[in-house]
C-alpha cells in the first residue's frame, strides 16, 4: 500500500512538472528495467543478449540507458560490446560478415560500441519514437574459438538496459476537414495525432495562416512539419515552411493507424500562431468480394471439401462445395467491374510454434489483370516476428500464352499498398520500403525471405504489365502466391539445427551451424570442414579410446575385476559418444545423444576414482563402500550439473585425500617412505603422475574449436597410459583379502572357485553329493 501510495505521488508531481513546463500537453514519465544478463563471445544467435521493451502511443522522447560491468578482479583487458537496436522485430545480427542464403534479404539495425574495462555506460536518445514493441541486442566480440571449461576462473560481463520515455496523456486530435488553431515555441512544438482510415489512397497536412504578432518577421514563420514516427530505418516526412503555410503530401499513407503529426517552430523567444488542415482521400476502397458474415463457417468448410478433392466413400462434390467453386468461378467476372483495387481474403492458420501459413480463400491461384492491381493482406502479429517470412510467387501459364512484352510486376510492402505499379515506379511507401518482384514467361517464379519481419500487416499487390494499353487475348493470368512463416530459413539445411529461443515470453528462432558451415541459414562455406577432415576427426576421437585396452588387460591380470569392468565401461561409451557427437555427416548414434553423453562422463569420472582409491591399498570392504557411495554421489551431480568443474574435482580431491591419509598412516607405522621401493616411484608413479598432469593442463587450457580433434585425442592417451603406470600391482596375500578370495589365477586360463563360510572351506563329494565342514 505504501509503494502504491509513492508511485502516485511521484506520478501527480511528474505530472504537475511537466504541466508547467509545457503550458498545453500534459506529460508523463514512465521507467522500465530489465534484470542484468550475463554476455557472451558471439559465436551463433544463441550467444546474443535480446531484450524487449514497448514503447506506447504519444511518446515524445524516448531514453535507453546500457550499462556493462565486469564482476571479476583480475586484469581481463578491455572488451568492446557491441548493441544493436531495432523496431518491430529482434536485430539482425551478423558480426562475422557472413554470406546470407539466396534470396534472402535482411535490412541492418542501429549499432553502438560501448568500450568496458570495469564499468561503461552509455545512452541513447531517441525523438517521436515509432509506437510497438523495441527491441535491443547486447553480445561480446566473435568467439576466438578456445574451449573454456565451466567453473574456471574467466571474464563475466553484465549487461542491463533501461528505458525512459515521456508521453503526451491528451494529444489533440486533427479531424478530417476540420481547421484547427494552434500555436507552437522554440520549447514546445505542437503535437497532433489523425486517423488514416484503410484505402486512404492519398493525404495532405497544410499548414496556414501562419503569424508570429511581430511585424518584422515579413510574414515568414519558419515552421517545420514533421509526419510520421521514426523507426531508426525510416525518418519521419519533413517539410520546412515559408512564408504563411505549407503543405504535405503522403501518396502511399499508414493503413488503419495513428499517424503522428508534429509542428515546430524556430522563431526565437516568439510564439507562432497558426491553421491546420488534413484531408484524405479514399479513392481505393474495392468492391465486396470474398467471405459474407452469414456463411462464413459454410465457405471456409467448402474450401477444405475442395483442398481435399472428395471424402472417402462419396464419389460427389457436396453441395457447399459446389457453391463455393461456383462463387469462385464468378470472381473473374468482378474483374470487369471498374474499380482500384481487387482484394483478395487470406486465411490465417497456425501450423505450429513459429510456423504459420496464409492461404486465399478462393483457392491457391490468383487472378491478376492489366486494368488495376490485385492485393492480398498478411496481418503479421508480433508472436510471428521470431521466424522467418517467406514469399514465393510463382507465375501458373498452363492455359495462358504469355507473350515476352508482358509480365507481371508484384510488390510487397508493410503498412500500406503500393497501388500504383508499374516497371518505373518504385515499391515503396512514404515510410517503409518494399520488396519488388517481375515475373514472365521466362523467370514465371520469384522468392524472397525476411529473417525477422516487423511486426505490421504485409501487402502484396500484383498487376499484368504490357508493352502497349491493350494485352491482347491475355487479359489475365494466374500467380500462385505462397506466403508463410517459419522458424529457420531451409530449416537450417544439412550443416544446421534450428533452435528455439526463449526471452522471456518471447519466442524467437536461429540456426546453430556445424562443421565449419557460417551464415544465417548454413549456407556459407567459406570456413566448412570437408569429408576427409570429419572422418579423421571422428576416427581420431573414437580410435584413441583403444588405448584403455592395455589399461582393462592389466587390470584383470592384477586381479582388480571392478576396476576393469569400469573401464570397459568407459571405454565403450567414450567412443560411441565422441562418433556421435561430431559436428558433420560422419555421425554415427547408437542411442540417444544425452545418454550417451551422461555415461561418457559418468564412466570418466567413476574411472579416475576408482584409480586413485585402488592406489590407496585401503581394505577391500572398504575400498567396495566407497566404489558403491561415490559413484552414487557422482552420477547424482552429474545430473544436477553435468559440465561443472567440482563434478571433476570433488571426486579427485577426496580420493586423492583417503589416498595420501593411507600412505601417510603406513609410512609413520613402518617408519619409511611409501611405497617404499624407489623402482615404483621412479618408473610407476612420477611417470604416471606425469602424464596426468600434463593431460589434465592440455584438457583445461589448450583446447580450441580447431585443436579439439587433436587434443581431446591425446587427452584420451594421456589418461590411459597414466593409469597403467598408477596402477598398483597386485596383492601378495590378494586370496585372504575381501570378495576376491578364491580367485585364482593361473597362466593356463583356468579358474577355481573354493567357497567359504564364516572361515569354513566347503568340502563337495561327488559321489553322494554331501557337504561337510572340516
Amino acid at each position: 500500500m505504501a509503494a502504491c501510495f509513492l508511485r502516485g505521488v511521484l506520478l501527480v508531481t511528474l505530472t504537475a512538472c511537466t504541466i508547467a513546463d509545457d503550458g498545453q500537453l500534459t506529460f508523463m514519465s514512465e521507467l522500465s528495467s530489465k534484470p542484468a544478463q550475463t554476455l557472451s563471445k558471439y559465436s551463433w544467435y544463441g550467444n546474443v543478449r535480446l531484450q524487449r521493451f514497448h514503447i506506447p502511443e504519444e511518446t515524445a522522447i524516448a531514453r535507453w540507458l546500457f550499462s556493462v560491468t565486469k564482476v571479476n578482479n583480475f586484469h581481463c583487458g578491455q572488451k568492446n560490446v557491441t548493441i544493436q537496436i531495432r523496431w518491430g522485430a529482434p536485430p539482425v545480427v551478423n558480426p562475422i560478415s557472413s554470406v546470407f542464403p539466396n534470396a534472402t534479404l535482411w535490412s541492418p539495425s542501429l549499432s553502438l560500441t560501448l568500450p568496458v574495462a570495469s564499468q561503461s555506460t552509455t545512452t541513447f536518445n531517441l525523438s517521436d519514437p515509432s509506437p510497438g514493441d523495441w527491441y535491443v541486442t547486447a553480445h561480446l566480440p566473435v568467439d576466438d574459438g578456445r574451449i573454456e571449461q565451466k567453473g574456471l576462473p574467466s571474464c563475466s560481463y553484465f549487461f542491463q538496459p533501461q528505458l525512459s520515455i515521456r508521453r503526451a496523456v491528451d494529444t489533440p486530435i486533427l479531424q478530417q476537414g476540420t481547421f484547427l488553431q494552434q500555436s507552437a515555441t522554440p520549447d514546445s512544438p505542437t503535437r497532433l495525432k489523425l486517423y488514416v482510415p484503410e484505402f486512404a489512397s492519398s493525404l495532405s497536412i497544410s499548414v496556414a495562416d501562419c503569424s508570429s504578432g511581430e511585424g518584422t518577421d515579413g510574414g515568414n514563420c519558419s515552421l517545420v512539419l514533421r509526419l510520421g514516427s521514426s523507426s531508426l530505418q525510416q525518418s519521419p516526412v519533413t517539410v520546412n515552411c515559408s512564408g504563411t503555410g505549407c503543405s504535405a503530401v503522403l501518396s502511399n499513407p499508414p493503413w488503419d493507424s495513428w499517424l503522428r503529426v508534429v509542428v515546430e517552430s524556430s522563431q526565437d523567444n516568439r510564439t507562432v500562431t497558426f491553421s491546420i488542415f488534413s484531408n484524405y482521400t479514399v479513392g481505393c476502397k474495392p468492391k465486396s468480394v470474398g467471405l459474407n458474415a452469414d456463411d462464413d463457417i459454410r465457405k471456409l468448410r467448402g474450401n477444405n471439401s475442395y483442398s481435399n478433392s472428395t471424402s472417402p466413400g462419396n464419389g460427389s462434390l457436396s453441395a457447399d462445395t459446389v457453391s463455393f467453386i461456383n462463387e469462385s468461378a464468378s470472381l473473374y467476372a468482378l474483374l470487369l467491374v471498374p474499380a482500384c483495387v481487387w482484394n483478395i481474403p487470406v486465411l490465417y492458420e497456425e501450423v505450429d510454434v513459429l510456423s504459420l501459413r496464409y492461404t486465399p480463400v478462393n483457392g491457391p491461384n490468383v487472378s491478376v489483370t492489366n486494368t488495376h492491381p490485385t492485393m492480398l493482406a498478411y496481418p503479421l502479429h508480433t508472436q510471428a516476428t521470431g521466424g522467418t517470412l517467406n514469399l514465393q510467387l510463382t507465375l501458373n501459364t498452363t492455359n495462358v500464352n504469355l507473350g515476352n512484352s508482358s509480365s507481371v510486376v508484384a510488390c510487397l510492402s508493410q503498412g500500406a499498398p503500393v497501388l500504383y505499379l508499374n516497371h518505373s515506379q518504385p515499391c515503396r511507401t512514404d515510410f517503409f520500403g518494399g520488396y519488388g518482384f517481375l515475373l514472365n514467361a521466362s523467370d514465371p517464379k520469384a522468392v524472397v525471405r525476411l529473417p525477422f519481419p516487423q511486426s505490421a500487416t504485409w501487402y502484396l499487390t500484383m498487376q499484368l504489365m504490357c508493352n502497349s494499353s491493350d494485352c491482347g487475348n491475355t487479359s489475365a493470368v494466374h500467380v500462385v502466391p505462397e506466403f508463410f512463416v517459419s522458424a529457420c530459413v531451409e530449416d537450417c539445411g544439412t550443416y544446421g539445427e534450428c533452435r528455439l529461443l526463449r526471452s522471456y515470453s518471447y519466442l524467437y528462432s536461429a540456426c546453430v551451424c556445424k562443421a565449419g558451415w557460417n551464415g544465417w541459414g548454413c549456407t556459407d562455406d567459406s570456413t566448412a570442414q570437408s569429408y576427409l577432415r570429419q572422418l579423421t576427426a571422428t576416427l581420431l576421437l573414437t580410435l584413441s579410446n583403444l588405448f584403455f585396452l592395455p589399461v582393462i588387460v592389466v587390470a584383470i591380470k592384477r586381479s582388480y575385476f571392478t576396476e576393469a569392468s569400469i573401464y570397459i565401461f568407459t571405454m565403450f561409451f567414450s567412443t560411441f559418444y565422441h562418433a556421435c557427437d561430431q559436428p558433420g555427416i560422419a555421425v554415427m548414434c547408437i542411442m540417444d545423444y544425452d545418454a550417451l553423453q551422461y555415461c561418457d562422463f559418468l564412466g570418466s569420472v567413476c574411472s579416475i576414482w576408482v584409480t586413485i582409491l585402488c592406489m590407496a591399498r585401503i581394505r577391500d570392504t572398504f575400498k567396495y563402500t566407497l566404489f558403491m557411495l561415490g559413484a552414487l554421489l557422482i552420477a547424482m551431480s552429474m545430473q544436477l550439473d553435468r559440465k561443472g568443474l567440482w563434478n571433476l574435482l570433488g571426486p579427485v580431491l577426496c580420493a586423492l585425500l583417503i589416498m595420501v591419509s593411507t600412505w601417510v598412516s603406513r609410512g609413520v607405522d613402518r617408519r619409511h617412505c611409501y611405497p617404499p621401493s624407489w623402482q615404483r616411484w621412479v618408473l610407476y608413479l612420477i611417470p604416471g603422475i606425469a602424464c596426468a598432469l600434463i593431460g589434465i593442463c592440455l584438457y583445461v587450457f589448450g583446447g580450441t574449436e580447431e585443436n579439439y580433434y587433436y587434443t581431446h585425442s591425446l587427452w584420451h592417451i594421456l589418461m590411459a597410459t597414466c593409469v597403467v603406470f598408477l596402477l598398483p600391482p597386485k596383492e601378495k596375500n590378494r586370496e585372504t583379502l575381501g570378495w576376491s578370495r578364491g580367485w585364482n589365477w593361473s597362466w593356463s586360463w583356468r579358474w577355481s572357485w573354493k567357497p567359504r563360510v564364516c572361515g569354513y572351506t566347503l568340502c563337495e563329494s561327488g559321489k553322494d553329493e554331501l557337504y561337510t565342514v572340516t
